[in-house]
This record gives structure tokens, C-alpha cells and sequence, in this order.
């Protein structure tokens, strides 16, 4: 049966592909995208509770040189809501029917929080379609000890508020926002992530309980990587530290690390700064801009 979106809400597809028509059914479930450009395909996942529109500025700077595509998870944007709990496993597996459907081949994957955990299943399970990845401020990527336990189980209940309607809930996810992405950049983007708080509410208390399981280490997958890693991380990053990280990040074959000003999401905070390193990346993965 196929999961629709009939609950969608103004908030909710603000964030989302710029159009409810370009979908494509994986296992059930409708995904929305956006689609530009041509030549190899640059695959952009979002983070939970944000959409495909965080990538409308880096789809404008790199179509020209590749076919820039950005889906919205289920339950984001324009896509279906999904019957099954949001975690970086499912995304996982809706991303391989994804690239299916699509008849994807060549992919530089960038993912950017759970959509970097998904990221990493997808190319080390995948890695003859994989050409690179680009992880940013990726989930999976930390030991999921006492202290990840402890602290996934207190943002599900945080964000478990909103779905309960708390009188004090919409004030504190905006603060809670202004510390996630502080860049002034990101400051209407960030608008529109606040503005459906408690729409997105569900999904990230199904996504923060996943974090604190055995299958949300995606540790092993990642030093089993053998394609171009680059790995963009927010100086300011206080929901996924880049010290408790960083063993992870450099046991991964050859990888590229840098930092940048922010808090979680360089490519909306710091945009020129990171499109510029995501360009050498590129540059090497795929050769150099024509023209």
C-alpha cells in the first residue's frame, strides 16, 4: 500500500523539494526530490526534521557541472509518511530503492547528519555506484556508549514534548535551533525548521530512540570505505561533537577532514566557504569543471 502525504502541513513543505509532483514509490512510500543538472549524479541527504531545500543554494552553484538531486526522507517536505520508525537503517534502505528507481550510477553521495549514516551504509554497501562521499557533520559515527544512551534519551523526550503539545515546547526548539545552526546564513532556512517544530515532532523522537541502538554505529562500515571520503564538520557542533568523532573520522581510508564555522550544517551557515572545498573534492572525484 502506498504511504501519501495527506497530513502535510504549509511548515512542512516549505522545507521541502520545490515540487509535490517529482516523486518516485519506494517500498510504500512516496518520495519527493528535486532534480538538476546533468553529467554525474551529486546526491544530497538531509538531516532529520529539516528538507530537500537545504540544498537549493548548492544545487544553483553545481548544476552546471553535475546532476544535483536532493529527496526529502519520508515524513519531510513533500514526501509520504512512512509506516516504519525514522532511523539512519531505514533511510538506508529507502535510499538503495531510491538509486534504483532512479537507475542512479556514479554517485557522489553527500549526506548531512542522519542522512550521513545513510550515506555510509549506502557506499559500503553499494560501492561499485559509489564514485565518493561527502559526509557533514555525519550521524553513525560515534560510540554509542552510557553517555549517547543517556543523552539520545533525553532529546526523544525533548522533542516527545511537542508531539504532547507543550505550552513551552515552540520556544524552546527555537532556542534549541539557534544553537544547531547559528550561522547567519542559515537564518531562513532555519526559520522554516522552527516554524514546524511540532509537525516534525514524531519523526525525531523515532530518530533520536535509534540513535541510542547497537545498529546506529555505522564505525566498522565507514573504515571498510575505499572511495574519496570528504568529511565537512561545524566547529560549533554541540548535539555531535567532532572529539568524540574524530577516532571514527580518521580511521577512514584516505579521508579528507576539514572544520568550518557553525554549528551543524556548513553548507547552510558557511556556504561559499564550504562550496569552495566541496568544488576540489569534486574537482579530484570527478574531474575538473568543464569550461
Amino acid at each position: 500500500m502506498e504511504t501519501t502525504s495527506a497530513s502535510l502541513g504549509p511548515g512542512r513543505a516549505a522545507l521541502g523539494a520545490r515540487s509535490a509532483d517529482q516523486r518516485v514509490v519506494v517500498d510504500g512510500v512516496r518520495l519527493a526530490y528535486d532534480d538538476e543538472g546533468s553529467g554525474p549524479v551529486l546526491l544530497c541527504l538531509h538531516a532529520v526534521g529539516h528538507g530537500a531545500r537545504d540544498f537549493e543554494r548548492l544545487r544553483a552553484r553545481f548544476r552546471d557541472r553535475s546532476r544535483v538531486i536532493a529527496l526529502d526522507w519520508p515524513g519531510h517536505g513533500h514526501s509520504g509518511d512512512d509506516p516504519q520508525p525514522a532511523s539512519a537503517v531505514r533511510y538506508a534502505d529507502l535510499l538503495r530503492g531510491f538509486v534504483d528507481a532512479l537507475g542512479l550510477k556514479d554517485i557522489v553521495v553527500l549526506g548531512n547528519s542522519i542522512g550521513g549514516a545513510a550515506a555510509i551504509r549506502f557506499a559500503a554497501e553499494r560501492p561499485a555506484q559509489t564514485r565518493g562521499v561527502v559526509l557533514v557533520d555525519a550521524g553513525g559515527l560515534d560510540r554509542v556508549d552510557r553517555l549517547a544512551r543517556f543523552f539520545t534519551r533525553m532529546m526523544a523526550s525533548f522533542f516527545a514534548a511537542g508531539v504532547r503539545g507543550a505550552r513551552w515546547y515552540p520556544w524552546a526548539f527555537r532556542r534549541y535551533y539557534a544553537l544547531v545552526l547559528p550561522g547567519r546564513a542559515a537564518r531562513e532556512q532555519r526559520e522554516r525548521i522552527v516554524a514546524c517544530g511540532s509537525e516534525v515532532a514524531p519523526i525525531l523522537v523515532e530518530a533520536w530512540r535509534s540513535f541510542g541502538e547497537p545498529e546506529a554505529d555505522t564505525r566498522a562500515l565507514a573504515a571498510s570505505l575505499r572511495c574519496p571520503v570528504f568529511v565537512a564538520w561545524a566547529k560549533q557542533d554541540r548535539v555531535i561533537q567532532l572529539g568524540r568523532n574524530r577516532k571514527a573520522i580518521e580511521a577512514i581510508p584516505g579521508v579528507r577532514l576539514e572544520t568550518f564555522p557553525g554549528g551543524h550544517a556548513p553548507f547552510l551557515e558557511c556556504p561559499e566557504e564550504f562550496e569552495t572545498s566541496l568544488e576540489r573534492f569534486l574537482d579530484e572525484v570527478l574531474g575538473p569543471r568543464a569550461g
